[in-house]
């Protein structure tokens, strides 16, 4: 990682939050370990507490049973949800989980997975770390996952254009790969909040990343050799090819160790319906089995 990258990489991660979340944070990661705690998501940009915030924990090593722990190796990571009373106030987190050793391969991509460089290109903030030590790897391998995206978006991008229509093509191409359920236009709204900071990443990641280009006003074209070009796209074809089993087993994992998935699903039927389902030891402890129930509990409070 250069300077350039390095200094926009600081600056990004160093943005304030309030401190409802920065508390929440602290406590996340005394509870799961934490060696580094990221924010990310929609909140990050509207300071907004009313919903859901979303956290990435990262730890020294898996924890858990041994299944968990032999599924971390291949279905990183772990999801759970947490509700927390900070300053009179019920914050709540949906947190994923994960050893920082495999956060820091997934953003070099190293693996065929490709939903943790994608993730981390865009905007996150670093809102607690153990030490400075953990700090420094955190930061490279945040530019780390700016590098990876722009290589490929190089590659998945039009031979010359601005900056964004490279991101435009990179975030659909992996929405298609991860086989995730975007409405149309999803990418479009990644860059909406910010695009001045997607053209000013592009070239930067570009220049670390060892991807030569030229520019023409606001144009940017890569000018990778046939070697590099050929070595990128078999590289994406073989993501494009186990992307959508890895995520249909990822969901499968989930659906089974899934921490606290009645608390959040009660609290998303009651958001979205305004139906309130109480929470019982045996739907806390069969999410899946209970859910039935709940939604023909939901259809006749809603059909009455």
């Amino acid at each position: 990682m250069n300077a350039a990258l390095a200094d926009f990489v600081a600056h990004e991660l160093a943005t304030p939050v309030s401190v409802p979340i920065a508390t929440m944070a602290k406590q996340l990661a005394a509870e799961l370990g934490g060696r580094a705690v990221l924010f990310y998501g929609s909140a990050l940009r509207t300071g907004d507490m009313d919903g859901v915030l979303d956290f990435y924990v990262l730890t020294d090593r898996a924890r858990g049973s041994l299944w968990r722990r032999l599924g971390m190796r291949w279905l990183w990571p772990d999801v759970s949800f947490h509700e927390m009373g900070i300053d009179g106030m019920i914050v709540r987190a949906k947190v994923a989980t994960m050893p920082l050793a495999t956060f820091e391969q997934a953003t070099r991509g190293s693996f065929i997975d490709t939903t943790i460089w994608t993730r981390f290109v865009q905007p996150a903030a670093l809102i607690w770390c153990a030490d400075a030590a953990t700090q420094q790897r955190v930061s490279q391998a945040i530019g780390d996952a700016a590098i990876t995206a722009a290589r490929f978006a190089a590659v998945l991008g039009p031979r010359q254009a601005r900056a964004r229509d490279y991101w435009l093509a990179l975030f659909r191409e992996t929405y298609r790969a991860e086989m995730r359920v975007e409405a149309p236009g999803r990418e479009q709204q990644i860059l909406v909040y910010d695009p001045a900071r997607y053209d000013a990443l592009l070239p930067i990641a570009w220049q670390a990343g060892g991807v030569p280009h030229g520019r023409e006003g606001a144009l940017l074209a890569p000018m990778l050799s046939f070697a590099a070009i050929r070595a990128l796209t078999q590289a994406w074809m073989v993501r494009v090819q186990a992307g959508k089993a890895l995520n249909i087993a990822r969901l499968i994992k989930a659906t089974f160790t899934f921490d606290g998935a009645a608390r959040y699903g009660l609290w998303k039927v009651q958001r979205h319906t305004g139906i309130s389902v109480a929470l019982t030891p045996w739907r806390e402890a069969h999410p899946v089995l209970a859910a039935p129930a709940v939604l023909w509990r939901v259809m006749r409070a809603r059909a009455s």
